[in-house]
């Protein structure tokens, strides 16, 4: 009669169940003593409040955070590399959902302190769905991938890969496929909170030929995308939108600024709407891709653009800075923030300021623009624009007064230059005002536009102020989503257009013509006219 036999595995299963078990109660019982401390910790914070400074209760609040986050992240990152942090299965899985906890805790709280600083603005009506754009390709295929100008004949390209490896490397030639010429540049990542950003890659290429069709692919993998590089003079076609966001509504305009060609695209501030929630960065960049990596896009920074919140102290404008490098250092800027570049062979100067650095006199903005502007020849470059996010000139209740004190700076040294149209957003409205200078129409100063109608999740600023001390100066109006588009036709005359998204098709509402102010006869821009609905 057979005896059965004990397998030697029985009891290490049982030593194994009993190591778990003990170890989820040690885990527990270090919970409940972590709990504890905090309640204690924070007990004295608020014994002490009142008779120690603000700075200081501050101060313990960076160190708590520091150190909660330190170790998240450390839990988070083992994890990415397949790496245990307890030494058990269970302890790894308990570990990870705290860690996890956390992350989603303070991304709620900094979404909520995010929106609370802004809680006096315009109420608005209810926000629009997003339109999430997803990535479906491998790792080291490039996504998000757009271009800027950079000095007079060359291209930057910039793209995203998930894989941190992947080359920084663009191959381009004039053919399909047939690559004659590469280039490679750098990439970086950064963290905001518990979100790591893939590899951010920016190579520049050229020199290239004005006008010119070229192909080319990044990272050596993956589709290949077609750009047309700008003329070399006039006529040149210039796309301006603001306030994009990635909405339904934003999808319409991109898809009207789609529907007709032109030559380079201006955005006055406020790309991703991501506020914080850095994976809505991610999904704007795809969903921009198929005219950004086409077309130039030229951009500066909004107030949504910031993404720094107290306490936390992360640094301003970390993923915008990040992700879309403009041609700074080619202008003599020292910052990102605020540049200015030549187009059309130098018969056009755009200049893109920073409503969120310091502009009073003394500040280094302000001593740069006054340098640029000097440089200006205005015999060789009869036309001078320059872009904003918050409108010195505004009728509509949204935003009043926000752009006063950059106003009071810096607009001498527009009126002293002759600069011949200053593009804003910020206000989810179109409206476009008369020559103006010091709050009087004046010929010699320049057009002001606002144009943040582009598509934000925010919807549109819909009441203008009917009695404003400005309505004397204020043109047309309308708050409708839609893009604009400056088309100059040579030294002398320039065609304004405002598209509104209209159903199917972007109707023209808005048509003014203007008169470079480097003209010799200085005379007003010529009324625009308003056209009725079709």
């Amino acid at each position: 009669m057979a005896t059965a036999v004990p397998t030697s595995s029985s009891p290490r299963v049982g030593t194994r169940k009993k190591n778990t078990i003990a170890f989820l109660i040690r885990a527990l019982l270090l919970m409940c003593v972590a709990f504890r401390r905090v309640i204690a910790l924070i007990r004295i914070c608020c014994h002490i409040a009142v008779g120690v400074p603000v700075g200081s209760v501050l101060g313990v609040a960076r160190v708590l955070f520091a150190a909660a986050n330190e170790r998240s992240l450390r839990c988070i990152n083992q994890a990415a590399l397949g790496r245990s942090v307890t030494g058990m299965v269970a302890g790894d899985l308990m570990v990870g959902a705290m860690a996890h906890s956390w992350r989603v805790l303070v991304q709620g709280l900094t979404s909520l302190a995010f929106f609370c600083a802004r809680a006096d603005e315009y109420v608005r009506p209810p926000p629009s769905p997003l339109v999430l754009t997803a990535h479906d390709k491998p790792a080291d295929h490039p996504q998000q991938v757009h271009i800027s100008v950079v000095g007079t004949n060359k291209m930057r390209i910039s793209w995203v890969t998930d894989d941190r490896n992947a080359p920084s490397v663009v191959e381009y030639g004039k053919s399909r496929g047939n690559y004659t010429a590469s280039a490679s540049g750098d990439n970086a990542t950064y963290r905001y909170f518990l979100y790591k950003s893939g590899a951010i890659h920016h190579v520049t290429i050229g020199p290239l030929e004005p006008s010119t069709t070229y192909h080319y692919r990044c990272g050596k993998v993956g589709d290949e995308f077609t750009l047309r590089t700008p003329p070399a003079s006039l006529p040149i076609e210039l796309v301006v939108i603001g306030d994009l966001g990635q909405t339904e509504w934003t999808a319409s305009t991109l898809s009207h600024i789609g529907g007709a060609d032109y030559d380079m695209l201006l955005l006055p501030g406020d790309l991703s709407y991501a506020d914080t929630q850095q994976p809505l960065w991610d999904s704007f960049g795809r969903l921009v891709q198929p005219l950004a990596s086409a077309r130039p896009w030229m951009v500066t920074e909004g107030n949504h653009e910031i993404e720094a919140l107290p306490v936390v102290e992360f640094a301003p404008f970390v993923a915008y800075n990040a992700r879309w490098r403009m041609p700074y250092e080619e202008s003599g800027s020292r910052s990102n923030l605020y540049y200015s570049f030549d187009a059309a062979g130098g018969a056009a100067h755009v200049v893109m300021l920073g409503s969120y650095v310091d502009f009073e006199e003394g500040s280094e903005q302000h001593a740069w623009l006054e340098r640029d502007l000097a440089g200006v020849d205005r015999r060789r470059t009869p036309w001078l624009i320059v872009l904003l996010h918050a409108p010195w000139y505004n009728t509509n209740q949204a935003h009043q007064g926000e752009g006063e004190a950059m106003r009071a700076a810096m607009e001498s040294l527009l009126y002293e230059a002759r600069v011949d149209v200053v593009f804003s957003g910020h206000v989810h409205a179109y409206e476009r005002f008369t020559r103006i200078y010091d709050n009087e129409a004046d010929s010699r100063g320049p057009m002001y536009i606002t144009i943040g109608d582009g598509g934000n999740r925010e919807g549109l600023a819909l009441k203008f102020i009917k009695d404003h001390e400005a309505a004397h100066l204020s043109v047309f109006q309308e708050a409708s989503f839609g893009h604009g588009r400056l088309r100059i036709v040579n030294e002398t005359s320039a065609v304004w257009t405002w598209h509104r998204n209209d159903d199917a098709y972007a109707t023209v509402r808005d048509e003014v013509w203007l008169e470079s102010l480097a003209s010799p006869k200085l005379v007003t821009a010529t009324a625009g006219r308003r056209r009725d609905e079709l």
